[in-house]
């Protein structure tokens, strides 16, 4: 091409300046093409990473929102309430036996030696994932236990263990743990936080909690309300009737001990009365704020609380004192006044009583030995009938599992 060395050099300068005032770059210009290749790949992965987070955002929303019932407002108590597999550690899968896991029954009731269920059936079921034990419940129709660990710097736990060994945590991190005698209801508190839950299927539902005083504890269920112990250090109890909202207190502030029911629903306890606040047994009107049913009073026990009344009512296996000694005492209810029949039964009892039937009970005493109690041979004034425990560890104590 003839075009001076000049007019090449100016028509140069006018494409760039033309091209430096245009707002966007040619299609064809190397450098914008790379820049626009780079914001696209920077908005791409800008929103990628917001999908991500709108994601997250909803599963831990939805999990919030089913577990939102079973959370308490205060305190550290967790409720696990999944009926379907769940990942490792919430749930603790107990191997079954590998040898033969039925041997000679040990007792006409279930009991828990250290890291394996005994059955009333000879079988030998392995609960090494629920250690520390404390109380059990046997659940109807062989659908297994559920299990009350024993207090801890973390708190107490609930298991429901299976019949094959299989053990789920259902509660962690109470201050106490109580279950209703059919193994369906379960109260606890923690803190200030008392609260009650049906367990239906292996999960809590139907959460329902009040506001308690911090030395409040749930003792026991008297049919649908909950029993509870205004203070460890003092007389009075009330019933809280599974209701939201600050627990009444109510009136009471006399009895001291409460132990069971009668099948009128009238409850057996003791109470202080007079000057000299000397406890004595009687019958409590749950319908009346626990005040006593009957103008008399029964025998003193001066025990520290521990027994259970009889399936029939008759009878009351409980801690006390006779002729000096402190010891278990078998009380018939059917006459509760000051000529009640009071008989001693045994070596004192630690632990849960269960009446395998209405003359017939199992505890374990203090020294960790396993005792039956049969009524007709109390009332002989014999002796009741310790039970060997083949194979059970020095120190280990047995722990009597009731219900079923």
């Amino acid at each position: 091409m003839n075009v001076p060395q000049d007019e090449l050099e100016r028509a140069v300068r006018e494409a760039f300046s033309r091209q430096a005032a245009m707002s966007r770059a040619p299609a064809h210009d190397p450098a914008h093409a790379a820049i626009r290749h780079a914001n696209r790949i920077q908005r791409r992965r800008a929103l990628a990473g917001m999908s991500l987070a709108a994601v997250v955002i909803v599963v831990v929303s939805a999990g919030a929102m089913h577990l939102g019932d079973d959370q308490p407002p205060t305190g550290s108590t967790v409720v696990i309430g999944e009926p379907d597999p769940v990942p490792d550690g919430s749930r603790t899968a107990v191997p079954p036996p590998t040898g033969p896991d039925t041997e000679a029954a040990l007792a006409e009731v279930d009991l828990v030696l250290g890291e394996t269920i005994a059955t009333a059936q000879g079988r030998r079921v392995n609960v090494s994932g629920a250690g520390g034990v404390e109380r059990a419940h046997r659940l109807a129709d062989g659908r297994g236990w559920l299990a009350v660990g024993a207090p801890t710097l973390s708190g107490r736990m609930l298991w429901a263990v299976t019949p094959t060994g299989t053990a789920q945590v259902l509660l962690a991190g109470a201050d106490e743990i109580v279950l209703d005698r059919q193994g369906q209801q379960v109260a606890w508190k923690q803190g200030t936080v008392l609260a009650s839950s049906r367990i239906v299927n292996g999960e809590l539902t139907g959460t329902v909690r009040a506001e308690a005083p911090t030395e409040a504890v749930p003792l026991r269920y008297v049919d649908n309300a909950v029993l509870v112990r205004l203070a460890p250090d003092r007389p009075g109890h009330v019933l809280w009737r599974v209701r939201p909202g600050p627990l009444d207190t109510g009136t009471d502030r006399a009895s001291t001990h409460v132990f069971g029911p009668l099948l009128d629903g009238r409850l057996v306890g003791e109470v202080t009365t007079g000057t000299s606040q000397r406890p004595c047994l009687t019958l409590l009107d749950p319908a009346q704020g626990l005040v006593p049913a009957q103008p008399d009073c029964g025998p003193e026990l001066r025990g520290d609380g521990l027994g259970a009344v009889s399936p029939d009512g008759r009878w009351l296996l409980a801690n006390g004192r006779s002729g000096g000694q402190e010891s278990a005492l078998l009380v018939d209810l059917t006459q509760l006044g000051p000529s009640a029949e009071v008989r001693p039964a045994g070596p004192q009892m630690t632990g849960s009583v269960a009446w395998f039937t209405s003359d017939r009970a199992y505890y374990a005493d203090i020294t960790g030995g396993l005792v039956r109690v049969d009524v007709d041979r109390v009332r002989a004034s014999r002796p009741a009938a310790p039970v060997a425990l083949p194979g059970l560890l020095a120190g280990q104590r047995p722990v009597v599992v009731t219900g079923g």
